[in-house]
């Protein structure tokens, strides 16, 4: 027997689609458009009717036949998911955005796709696009189509023009004080990002990077030592300065760092808000205000300039990969390896990397630099980030669906993890300073961006730059030396400590690297280099 069929006019489908798109999948938006309206209640009014006639006409427009359906789905799937991670995260979908998912891992991924964001497909994005696959859509003939299509598109452009005008002033000193309000369109926006980003992505496929500082050399003092030099750079996953006690938090998050000799720079920026944008960013010659992704692909980094000099320069991950700041120098990827004493379904712990440095270190015989990629502190699954014996406050969320903690227990998870990466830094600190009569070493330690944990409503990170709060972008920085070290190049960890208040960036890795490893290269900036004024060789 023959199912019957229900059959819709494409433009009646096309304005339920548009009404389910405007009003249910943009809570987000609509709270962004009364916040900043306030009581100016006409120019809200024309803003808002506006939108919906736009995104009336703009469903009209694509209601092309054979392409109605795939479209209509494409826009729901695309609205629903994106909402998900603005209503939930506060999370903004913009070109960095999609950048760092698309460079994510499998298993992180995984902590995203949680039982409650499933149900919130299957109800938003699911049962809406299958209703849009049972139903027959009635089209006229191209010419009718085409006269009706315009007898509705046209009026609603006119409606939306004449509100624009009437409310003008009100609506262009809103949007222009408040440009986060047009960021959270959906699916709009993140469409539209996509795009951008799929097309950047191909364009960047064929972008060769240049070399830099080729003639690059190592200094005199270096030149002197009679053992290796050695700087481990720890690069930090989402940790935000405000959870280090050793910067003031309130909470003891560093016990083992504190009984160490560094120096603890509280007031360092990141160069972005995720992973994708920061750490190119931070390797690169390049300053915050000069960065660009293309920009970073086009030209060789820190780890090259290094190994231009003659140093050996090795990467080791325990995250998601180097983003191709490593892409001529040796790599090792742990999550890869996937040691079970450390490691689940992808995820390690850091203390992988941490039980393999002493061999490591025992067969280093060069001037070398290590850098040390952490999972750190990423979220959402901060639980999975320490041992149990780190696990020092508590009770502590023990989930990745944050709706299913209170804010305290995942603050308390949170800072068990701060606590893990204080554990693995001072363990660093001790198979180095233990080895002080073979290498001259320092270890310098710089996380990526910060988190937020649900301060304004916001979680995780990822925020546009010039929307993004503190927790996002101020990071904790910290140099140690060992012994020898300081003996051999006049390095002075008390100077570095009377610095400590100043206001640094990640633009000061590049340099201060480079300043440690006495590399004499064209793109070294001394005044950009935080230990230059605290070392004096000895001769």
């Amino acid at each position: 027997m023959k199912l019957h069929r229900p059959s819709i006019g494409s433009i009646t489908l096309s304005l339920l689609v548009a009404a389910w798109l405007a009003l249910v999948t943009n809570t987000v938006f609509w709270h962004q458009v009364s916040t900043a309206f306030g009581e100016h209640m006409p120019g809200r009014a024309a803003f808002s009717i506006g939108i919906i006639a736009l995104f009336a006409a703009g469903t009209i427009a694509v209601s092309v036949k054979y392409l109605t359906k795939p479209i209509f789905i494409l826009l729901i799937i695309s609205a629903a998911s994106a909402g998900w991670f603005m209503e939930h995260f506060g999370a903004i979908i913009d070109t960095d955005m999609i950048r760092n998912a698309a460079e994510t891992t499998p298993a992180e991924a995984g902590h995203l796709l949680t039982p409650a964001f499933l149900w919130h497909m299957m109800v938003y994005a699911l049962l809406p696009s299958l209703l849009i696959v049972i139903v027959r859509i009635r089209h006229r003939p191209f010419p009718a189509k085409l006269k009706h299509n315009l007898a509705v598109i046209v009026p609603l452009l006119l409606l939306t023009l004449g509100l624009a005008t009437w409310q003008y002033p009100a609506i262009a000193s809103t949007i222009r004080n408040n440009r986060l309000i047009i960021k959270t369109l959906n699916p709009i926006v993140p469409i539209a990002n996509a795009v951008k980003f799929a097309i950047r992505s191909g364009q960047e496929r064929v972008i060769v990077a240049a070399p830099l500082d080729p003639d690059a050399q190592l200094g005199a003092t270096i030149g002197k030592a009679k053992k290796p030099v050695l700087t481990i750079v720890v690069v930090g996953e989402t940790a935000r300065a405000q959870e280090f006690s050793l910067g003031g938090y309130q909470r003891e998050t560093n016990p083992e760092l504190k009984k160490r000799d560094i120096a603890y720079f509280p007031n360092t920026s990141s160069c972005g808000t995720a992973t994708a944008v920061s750490m190119p960013c931070m390797f690169s010659a390049l300053t915050r205000s000069q960065y660009s992704h293309e920009k970073a692909l086009a030209q060789e980094n820190l780890v090259d300039v290094l190994a231009h000099a003659g140093v050996d320069v090795e990467w080791w991950d325990n995250n998601t990969g180097d983003k191709k700041i490593g892409e001529r120098i040796i790599k090792r990827k742990f999550y890869e390896e996937n040691d079970p004493r450390f490691c689940n379904q992808g995820e390690c712990l850091d203390t992988v990397m941490v039980d393999a440095l002493d061999t490591w270190l025992d067969q280093v015989k060069n001037n070398s630099v290590l850098v040390m990629h952490q999972l750190g502190s990423h979220g959402p699954a901060y639980f999975q980030r320490y041992s149990e014996e780190e696990r020092v406050f508590s009770p502590d969320c023990r989930t990745a669906e944050f709706a299913d903690c209170s804010q305290q227990q995942i603050i308390n998870a949170y800072d068990n993890t701060i606590v893990a990466t204080d554990q693995m830094l001072a363990a660093v600190i001790d198979k180095l300073a233990a080895r002080s009569d073979q290498i001259a070493s320092t270890m310098v330690y710089i996380s990526d961006h910060g988190e937020s944990l649900g301060e304004k409503g916001l979680y995780l990170h990822g925020m546009p730059y010039l929307f993004a709060p503190e927790e996002q972008t101020r990071v904790p920085f910290l140099i140690w030396a060992s012994k020898s070290y300081t003996g051999l190049f006049g390095l002075d960890t008390a100077c570095l400590r009377e610095q400590a208040d100043a206001a640094y960036s990640q633009d000061n890795l590049f340099h201060t690297v480079l300043g440690l490893m006495d590399v004499q290269a064209h793109h070294y900036e001394r005044d950009q280099d935080i230990s230059a004024r605290c070392r004096t060789p000895l001769s």
